[in-house]
């Protein structure tokens, strides 16, 4: 079950940040802890509740980020790590590992204003992948074709109990 973590890892490379403090987004917004919940659609059509908690370590430069985030709902559990650095001037690169699962993949993505559009890759399957930050609220939603989890929709909170 590779899918969820390759979509909640998108999770993970929310945002953009700042080489040189560009207009928008930066790394520095998503500093701290995060926690909400959201929806997670399987193929069969069947939706259930997710829960979702993360931490982001930025880099004094603030071009670079970690991220941890672990989310559950009644038939799954993630534990997801990331690291995602800014590339150039609307560019995201990194790489994330689900640490049950033991898989891995990359994600590459653009910016741009207070949103990002990315894709992911693992070894048997790929998703894209939509953020927008404001201020203390993260909104993401992911969709694959072809896999157990279609779509995935979560609103995070800064600090949010």
């Amino acid at each position: 079950m590779r899918l969820p973590a390759a979509i909640l890892a998108l999770v993970l490379a929310p945002a953009a940040a700042a080489l040189a403090q560009p207009r928008g987004l930066t790394f520095a917004m998503l500093s701290g802890a995060w926690s909400g919940t959201g929806s997670v659609t399987l193929s069969s059509g069947n939706v259930e509740r997710i829960r979702c908690r993360a931490s982001y370590e930025v880099v004094p430069s603030g071009n670079a980020f970690q991220q941890k985030l672990r989310c559950t709902s009644d038939s799954y559990d993630f534990n997801l790590q990331a690291s995602v650095v800014r590339t150039g001037a609307d560019a995201v690169s990194g790489t994330w590992t689900e640490v049950t699962r033991n898989a891995n993949g990359s994600i590459s993505g653009r910016i741009s204003g207070s949103s990002i559009n990315a894709n992911i890759q693992g070894p048997a399957f790929s998703a894209s992948f939509g953020m927008t930050i404001q201020a203390d609220r993260q909104t993401v939603s992911i969709r694959s074709q072809g896999a157990e989890l279609s779509s995935i929709s979560i609103t995070l909170r800064r600090g949010a109990g």
